[in-house]
């Protein structure tokens, strides 16, 4: 690449001017997870980029995807029990992501889920933000948020139905900030211009389909792995098997719903917490089928499922409309219900014999790793190449056009 433009995968930390060429910013570093996956391509895209995140607490088992990277942290990294309780302190992540100044960065790029679109930057700076989702407890699961928290009433409702009002504000107002939006699946594209009246490229999650065989060997278990929180239906999966004793599932995950999902579980329900990578692989690869019961946004153990060879029986609502082919990798239900799942679990038994594992596993590759870095790194300096004749033109536009 030329010595004015972004460089992806390769050196050049600085520019002419003496500004840093990229920022990395994303919300939170607890754990890794989904968007971390994200995070750590966008790492290996720009490795002499600076990283930024309001927090990071990752347990060291878990910080090798930073490749030994610094993370410039946050006020909030310091504030009292921070570590064990972050997330009380949401109310002041719009104050604390406005606090990294940015201004020696020529290129600022956002990973956000919840405040880090929100970054101050300037005219003379290129912010490109990939959206995971707007914020969802503000928006789409509101009140379900407020349900299953047990905030319906009293003054700790009117708290968080203030606290989550503020957070609306914030997110529809900060969704002018970036220069390009990015969205991790056609869902949440939709769900962007929703919110924020704004349109995004869509470009699909990383998924590790390398580290995943396929195998036409089954064996007679279904398999759900997830975090055990509420909105992913992990207890409406356990009842519906509940009533099917003759079939068995193994649940992978932990989360605070353990215990009360521990309760329910029948005999023909086996609860194995945490797993590490190499025991979860192995009963994706084994399973007849991966059961998904969430609405989410996109839905990276579907497609590792798949690269499995191992068809899957999903909610047929969010982005695994877009990674699951009804009929040859999997199959849908469209109520959040026992009785919808029971019945699609008995149409996948129907036609379980005429799915192709190799077929499946190649929709999994649609998904790949190659393809988000292809995708994202020929975004940015696209975006970049014309920012770039837009600034020295001294063109006026509300944003930049790709």
């Amino acid at each position: 690449m030329q010595r004015t433009g972004v460089r992806v995968n390769g050196a050049g930390h600085v520019n002419e001017n003496g500004k840093a060429r990229v920022a990395l910013v994303h919300d939170w570093l607890p754990v890794y997870a989904g968007a971390e996956r994200v995070l750590e391509q966008m790492l290996h895209l720009f490795p002499d980029a600076d990283l930024f995140s309001l927090i990071e607490f990752l347990p060291p088992d878990q910080r090798t995807f930073l490749q030994g990277r610094p993370v410039r942290t946050s006020f909030i990294q310091q504030l009292p029990f921070a570590r064990r309780a972050y997330r009380y302190y949401l109310p002041l992540a719009p104050l604390a992501i406005e606090q990294f100044d940015l201004r020696d960065y020529e290129v600022v790029i956002s990973s956000s889920y919840v405040v880090a679109k929100g970054v101050l930057t300037t005219a003379d700076q290129l912010h490109i933000s990939y959206v995971h989702s707007p914020i969802r407890y503000a928006w789409d699961l509101y009140f379900q948020y407020l349900e299953q928290g047990g905030l319906t009433r009293g003054v700790r409702s009117w708290l968080a139905r203030l606290i989550l009002h503020y957070l609306r504000l914030y997110d529809a107002t900060t969704a002018s900030r970036p220069d390009v939006l990015v969205a991790n699946s056609h869902h949440v594209a939709r769900r962007i211009w929703k919110t924020y009246r704004r349109r995004a490229h869509v470009i699909y999650p990383p998924v590790d389909t390398d580290a995943f065989t396929p195998t036409a060997e089954k064996e007679d278990f279904y398999v759900t792995v997830s975090r055990l929180v509420p909105y992913k239906r992990v207890d409406l999966i356990v009842q519906a098997f509940a009533r099917m004793p003759q079939r068995r599932l193994m649940v992978i995950g932990d989360g605070p719903e353990m215990d009360q999902i521990a309760r329910m579980a029948p005999p023909n329900v086996e609860l194995l917490g945490y797993q590490p990578f190499e025991v979860m692989r192995s009963y994706l690869q084994r399973a007849r089928a991966f059961v998904f019961a969430a609405e989410e946004d996109f839905g990276i153990v579907p497609v590792e499922a798949m690269a499995c060879g191992t068809p899957v029986i999903a909610y047929g609502r969010g982005g695994v409309r877009e990674t699951v082919i009804e009929g040859e990798t999997g199959l849908f239900f469209y109520e959040q219900t026992p009785q919808a799942l029971i019945a699609a679990i008995e149409r996948f038994e129907a036609l379980e014999q005429s799915l192709s594992f190799e077929r499946i596993r190649l929709q999994a590759e649609q998904f790949s790793v190659a393809r988000f870095q292809r995708a994202f790194g020929r975004l940015v300096e696209r975006a970049y190449q014309k920012f770039l004749k837009k600034k020295r033109g001294h063109q006026v536009d509300s944003g930049v056009t790709i």
